[in-house]
């Protein structure tokens, strides 16, 4: 199916932002975005007032909403730095969420030609993914592509697609280990490949360019880890592996695929000082020798029939098998199912 396929009012262009001038940003979208409607996320510790440009169908969500639909009651859940993006989710009704930050621009592919970004991530989310038995030559569906020979016939017809995790040119994906010890590493390699990320496996999936279906996978998609720490802590690098992980179990157990690759955007920006970032990091980077063994571990049962119920389950999980380790596993098991009530709260979920 090709992203025309797909009505432009079935689609939210989620966007977090954290910068008070967003008419560059938008600017430079306008051709991809200006057909659909856009849910703009402020960051609440921002406080000037955002400058958006005309001619744009959108939203502003601000610290003040959040106020309104996380009430009075003290909560876990936090919508600080690009965590403010995941409110947006909250706030969706459409069928696709697609979600770019604010520091991301439109990539250009191989070829030169600038990257449609939201119809890539569409025509991603809209043909099925191959979970079961990994096509060598990646996306069988891709135009010029097939199955290659030895792939059952019984698996051609794949699954639905969930999940769509784009990449980015510019600023490499790594943490700061990495970057401490390769400060000037730049990604310029464009491949131009999707493929599905194979049944049981996890990846480390970042929020910056991201889409999903909100009506198969909406509830898995959620703030729910989140490190301590002085002063300003990442905690968004965490929270989205810990979500990307949640989200991609929750895949396996309903049947439904995720996809890596395409589409492309170009990053904007030098890096942080990975030096400085390396004690607030590390903590994270620990943690994901503790955590990556234990979402390939886990098994959800037959009564989960929706991603709300995964969520509840994967929950109770933690919090008996990762919670006697640590306590911020203890905290993300009871942020999960705040997340779940709030998600039915916002009537994001049809009771």
């Amino acid at each position: 199916m090709s992203s025309s396929a797909v009505p432009d009012n079935e689609v939210d262009v989620v966007i977090a932002v954290l910068r008070a001038d967003v008419s560059s940003f938008l600017e430079e979208w306008r051709a991809f975005f200006s057909r659909f409607h856009l849910i703009i996320v402020k960051d609440p510790d921002l406080k000037d007032n955002l400058r958006i440009p005309d001619g744009f169908d959108h939203v502003v969500y601000t610290k003040s909403d959040m106020d309104r639909v996380l009430g009075s009651n003290p909560t876990k859940i936090k919508f600080s730095g690009y965590l403010c993006r995941y409110f947006g989710y909250l706030m969706s009704r459409k069928k696709y969420i697609i979600s770019i930050d604010d520091d991301c621009f439109p990539a250009r592919d191989d070829k030169g030609l600038v990257v449609d970004a939201v119809a890539q991530h569409v025509i991603n989310l809209t043909t099925p993914a191959t979970p079961f038995f990994f096509n060598t030559l990646y996306d069988p569906y891709r135009e010029g592509a097939d199955f290659v020979r030895g792939y059952p016939f019984s698996l051609r017809s794949g699954v639905e697609c969930a999940l769509s995790c784009g990449l980015w040119l510019n600023l490499a994906d790594y943490d700061t280990p990495t970057q401490a010890v390769k400060p000037n590493l730049m990604n310029t390699r464009y491949v131009d490949a999707v493929m599905t990320v194979p049944l049981r496996t996890m990846m480390p999936m970042s929020g910056i360019n991201v889409a999903f279906d909100r009506a198969l996978l909406g509830p898995a998609l959620f703030p729910g880890l989140q490190l301590a720490g002085e002063g300003k802590v990442r905690w968004e690098t965490m929270e989205d592996i810990w979500c990307g992980m949640c989200a991609k179990v929750v895949c396996d157990h309903l049947g439904l695929g995720v996809k890596t690759g395409l589409p492309y955007v170009w990053r904007k920006g030098t890096g942080n000082d990975a030096i400085k970032s390396l004690k607030k990091d590390w903590e994270g980077v620990r943690l994901m020798e503790e955590v990556v063994p234990f979402f390939q571990s886990v098994q959800l049962s037959k009564s989960a029939v929706t991603s709300e119920d995964c969520v509840i389950e994967i929950a109770g999980i933690v919090k008996q098998q990762l919670g006697p380790l640590n306590p911020i596993f203890a905290s993300a098991a009871d942020s999960l199912l705040e997340w779940v009530q709030l998600w039915r709260t916002a009537g994001s979920v049809s009771s």
